[in-house]
């Protein structure tokens, strides 16, 4: 439980228990002390009492009156000391004042506390004599109720102090660690977004020294990732572009070289058919089958340079050339329902983020078309919020596993992180999705 609970809780739980162990120590040498402070406090009066008794105890023995001279001294005592000193005779019963129980008749302290300091008994007797017959006793009972007011306002001062200091301390803990704290905070924000990859993002450099080196070594990082990320997004974009020219190479050399050769064959087949007077809409002839088999080479020609450099978006634009691909589909799967929008104003954009939308939606179309077993796709493309938005998604079968990310979702993947951009495949309510997102700063 104590590793949940936040750094100001534990410095305020840390510093109520010191204090609290300050005032029961506190508490307890005020017990352990008190009873030799009050006897202490009274042993000149008692040293005096015993005096007085030795003095009336020798007057007694020499006087011819006994009887009067107690008489007299009972009536000088009762007028100048009628509280600590008094004459007792034999069997008058008087409870002394320094019991707790007389104690207690002072309001103003309670019951606890007079039996947690364990008072001591402070009085004395001292026995009167006339011959050698006790007529009495020369009692010495301090009012002890002042001294236990007193040690009462003594603890509550400490109690008051102890408490008004913690609440004190607690007050400047809470602010030194916010103030400490908030820096750190900082430093964990900074750095949670370079790890999400916001490396343009910088640190207030605020608090402790150490703190603030800390806080600049973090933004000259940051600095230093930005620039390498940068350098690394244009390398990226340039071998995009450099795939791109290659792929423009290898469809023009597949389109000039061996289209015109498959014409020609085609061309020559049938012109062989025709001299050796063999029908080439015999199926079973072989000027038919050399026929279908060029036919199905063009076919495949075809389909390569599709997917090598669609000339339709150069031709056509980025919406038509999703329609004609999409048209495509629906001839191999008559029975799939597709559902196309397209926005308008992508057209406009630069030529590798056009090729990349139209390679992302394609290889979307690619995998429904080959392993979903949908029924139903929906293909969207759409500037949104600053960013270009491409979501293909399926009701088909989706995966039973983690899904597995062939040659064409991984170069997909690859291509938008040249780009900046985000590439997202989920499974909700029975769709499978594929959600890609570029940064408008890409867009022309």
């Amino acid at each position: 439980m104590w590793k949940t609970y936040s750094l100001r809780t534990r410095l305020s739980l840390f510093l109520c228990a010191v204090f609290l162990v300050a005032l029961v120590a506190g508490a307890s040498l005020l017990r352990l002390f008190s009873a030799d402070q009050l006897v202490d406090e009274n042993e000149p009066a008692e040293r005096s009492a015993v005096l007085v008794a030795g003095a009336l105890n020798n007057a007694l023995k020499v006087t011819y009156d006994p009887n009067a001279v107690l008489v007299a001294f009972v009536s000088g005592l009762a007028s100048t000391s009628p509280d600590a000193l008094q004459f007792r005779p034999v069997g008058a019963i008087s409870t002394t004042k320094t019991d707790p129980a007389v104690a207690l008749s002072y309001s103003h302290v309670p019951h606890w506390f007079v039996s947690f300091l364990n008072l001591p008994d402070l009085s004395r007797r001292i026995p009167i004599l006339v011959g050698d017959r006790r007529v009495g006793d020369l009692v010495y009972e301090p009012d002890i109720r002042a001294n236990i007011y007193e040690k009462w306002v003594g603890f509550l001062s400490i109690v008051a102090s102890g408490v008004g200091l913690a609440f004190l301390t607690i007050l400047i803990a809470f602010w030194t660690v916010g103030a400490a704290l908030k820096p750190l905070s900082d430093l964990g924000n900074g750095l949670a977004k370079l790890q999400d990859g916001h490396y343009e993002a910088r640190i207030a450099c605020s608090g402790p020294p150490e703190i603030r080196q800390s806080c600049l070594a973090v933004n000259e990082l940051a600095s230093t990732l930005s620039s390498l990320n940068s350098e690394n997004r244009t390398l990226l974009r340039r071998m995009i572009l450099i795939q791109d020219e290659e792929r423009r190479d290898i469809s023009r050399e597949l389109h000039d070289e061996l289209g015109p050769l498959l014409f020609a064959i085609r061309a020559n087949v049938i012109a062989m058919a025709d001299t050796s007077n063999i029908s080439e809409d015999d199926p079973d002839s072989a000027p038919h089958r050399a026929i279908q088999s060029v036919e199905a080479l063009q076919m495949a020609n075809r389909r390569i340079l599709d997917r090598l450099r669609p000339l339709y978006i150069e031709e056509l634009g980025l919406q038509s050339s999703v329609k004609k691909l999409l048209r495509d589909v629906h001839a191999q799967l008559p029975g799939l329902k597709v559902a196309c929008d397209i926005g308008p104003d992508l057209d406009g954009m630069d030529s590798v983020v056009t090729q990349t939308i139209y390679r992302v939606i394609q290889e979307g179309i690619t995998n429904v078309s080959k392993h979903a077993g949908a029924s139903q796709m929906r293909v969207k493309a759409a500037l949104h919020h600053g960013s270009v938005v491409v979501e293909v998604s399926d009701n088909g079968i989706g995966w039973s596993t983690e899904p597995v990310f062939g040659r064409g979702l991984t170069g997909m993947r690859e291509r938008l992180r040249a780009l900046a951009g985000s590439f997202e495949l989920s499974r909700r309510d029975g769709w499978t999705s594929i959600c890609c997102k570029l940064p408008a700063s890409d867009v022309a």
